[in-house]
């Protein structure tokens, strides 16, 4: 038996197999392959094809032995999960999203998604383009400031910009470590938060080096466009940034934007449903799984099925452009 994923805990993947459902004969894809726990659940599900994607390399590599064991069932291809379409290019019965960080990739120092056990400010996920340090001692205050403010949804994020400003013009900063307790100086301890204060500084730029907004919006028009009527989009986000950009995707191809009021009557839609809404409410982890894995307490599943009416037109992944954005396209 391969070993694959038996150093990642797959995070609510009872409910993601329940509602992807795969059946004997069909065509399914994780995108986001990772340790490979959802690819192992759903090809011992049913005797299905699987097209599997990841953007790490490492994953990749890993990945070989299951490969190997499900042979030729599963497929394995080195790819960004925003490349879906282009990459699979097939119509399928199912698709799923785990859009979080493998516990692979936070427990490798050496590769700076954490400051837990302090390594190089890296944080690419392809180990390709500049890092998480280049951002950090290249980009403006007034960028830094508003990309953590946005990005990692930190009302402190004036404060640790200046900060960094002014550490990084004695010293590059170029450590977990070191930009951890910048962070930590800058907004003290938060005495009894559940996390530490460089958590949110850590996900902004983890999701600014990875372009991963742009990436997840690409990933869902694209899966539209690739499933089949009656076929599955099941997403696992651990943030609200991608929780709210996955929801809002969802209603409104379902044509569920909201009630209206006598002010502001609810708008019809312009568009056919491209998605029906088999569950309307966010899933969560029950209580035995956040006690075995705390990692999955931030955690959040949506899922619908796809009609049988044309996709809609891709839509931009942000409301606006973040300052930090225009400035990080120069140094890319």
């Amino acid at each position: 038996m391969s070993n694959a994923g038996a150093g990642h805990v797959p995070v609510l993947r009872r409910e993601a197999l329940a509602a992807l459902a795969p059946r004997d004969g069909e065509v399914h894809v994780d995108a986001t392959f990772g340790g490979g726990g959802y690819a192992r659940a759903i090809l011992d599900a049913a005797a299905c094809t699987l097209i599997a994607l990841d953007r790490d390399r490492d994953a990749i590599a890993r990945g070989a032995a299951l490969v190997a064991e499900f042979a030729p069932r599963l497929t394995l291809k080195h790819a960004a999960f925003g490349d879906i379409e282009e990459v699979v290019a097939r119509p399928v019965d199912g698709v799923v999203l785990d859009i979080g960080v493998s516990s692979y990739q936070v427990d490798e120092a050496e590769r700076g998604f954490s400051f837990q056990n302090d390594g190089p400010l890296d944080m690419r996920m392809d180990r390709e383009g500049p890092s998480a340090a280049d951002a950090v001692n290249a980009l403006s205050e007034a960028a830094l400031a508003e990309l953590i403010a946005d990005y990692g949804e930190d009302d402190d994020a004036r404060r640790i910009a200046r900060v960094i400003v002014q550490a990084r013009a004695a010293e590059r900063i170029e450590r977990t470590g070191a930009l951890a307790a910048l962070v930590e100086r800058a907004v003290g301890g938060r005495r009894g938060a559940r996390t530490h204060p460089a958590t949110k500084t850590f996900q902004a730029l983890r999701i600014l080096v990875n372009d991963e907004l742009a990436e997840l919006a690409r990933a869902l028009t694209g899966a539209e466009r690739l499933l089949k009527p009656g076929g599955r989009l099941v997403v696992v986000s651990f943030h609200s940034l991608e929780d709210r950009l996955v929801k809002t995707f969802l209603y409104d191809r379902a044509g569920q934007r909201g009630g209206g009021s006598r002010h502001q009557p609810e708008t019809p839609p312009e568009r056919a449903a491209s998605f029906r809404l088999e569950e309307r409410r966010m899933i969560a982890p029950g209580e035995a799984e956040l006690a075995a894995n705390p990692r999955s307490r931030s955690a959040a599943l949506r899922w619908a099925v796809r009609t049988d009416a044309p996709a809609w037109h891709a839509e931009p992944a942000l409301e606006r452009a973040l300052r930090a954005r225009q400035e990080w396209s120069r140094l890319s």
